[in-house]
């Protein structure tokens, strides 16, 4: 059939429609890619809206925790500092009493000076909780060291520690998180794991710095969410928040605790 013979009316029609019908798909497509841009924005904004809530719940667990911190330091202060100047104050007064023999006066002035020298002893070892001296001197390494040897001098528990990482002065701020980790770490080990061993090492693995920390205490049920909510668990995912690190924790009853955590 030649081409000139079709009616150009036919012709017309024929293009028209073929035009129609690649609006219709173009409208189609327009529709479709805009439906799916904007699920993927939806979805992308639950994302956030998640990570905000996370980091909302991380920052009000830190809040908490320096709030029971700061309890605590308060609680310190009255207890073992507040109350022995209490009693050196009254001390003093019973020195301007008369006819005070002269026994009765050094055995007062003793008081006065065990007193004060236990008020010492006691802010020098809240000073200590709140920054070890060493590690603000020598840094993560040395307090590490420092802590370690600490838990070793109760003769309670043995720790074995080892460190491959080379710590930089100059994040001082973020180790300071990693030595609160290992400090809440190690008190658990001690006080609820019973552990009478504990393994701490520092390593790079592909360009990650990452710690493995491990006991050999009781354990917990580690799929029990109810074990993982409590202020210390809240207090090192903070702090994980902060160095932009993850933590995976393992424990069974009666095997230890085995935890990584990267920084």
């Amino acid at each position: 059939m030649n081409i000139h013979s079709v009616p150009e009316k036919e012709i017309v029609i024929i293009i028209l429609y073929t035009s129609l019908f690649f609006v219709v798909m173009a409208i189609v497509l327009v529709v479709f890619f805009y439906f799916s841009r904007k699920k993927i924005i939806e979805k992308e904004l639950e994302k956030k809206d998640l990570i905000l809530q996370y980091q909302k719940e991380q920052l009000y667990a830190v809040i908490i925790t320096q709030e029971e911190e700061r309890k605590r330091i308060a609680q310190d202060l009255h207890d073992d500092i507040s109350s022995k100047l209490n009693i050196v104050s009254l001390n003093s007064h019973l020195l301007n009493s008369p006819n005070l023999t002269e026994s009765e006066t050094a055995e007062i002035t003793d008081n006065i000076i065990n007193l004060t020298t236990k008020a010492l002893e006691n802010s020098r070892k809240i000073a200590h909780n709140l920054l070890p001296p060493v590690f603000e001197k020598f840094g993560l390494n040395a307090a590490i060291e420092e802590i370690c040897e600490e838990f070793e001098s109760s003769k309670a528990v043995k720790v074995y520690y080892k460190n491959e990482i080379d710590f930089h002065e100059n994040e001082i701020d973020r180790h300071l998180h990693i030595f609160r980790i290992l400090q809440e770490l190690m008190n658990n080990s001690l006080r609820h794991g019973k552990a009478s061993e504990i393994w701490i090492a520092f390593k790079n693995q592909n360009g990650v710095n990452c710690c493995n920390y491990e006991d050999n205490g009781v354990g917990f049920d580690a799929k029990c969410i109810e074990n993982q909510k409590g202020l210390g668990m809240k207090n090192i995912e903070s702090r994980i928040l902060f160095l932009d690190g993850t933590i995976k924790i393992n424990s069974e009853i009666n095997h230890g605790i085995d935890v990584m955590f990267t920084f």
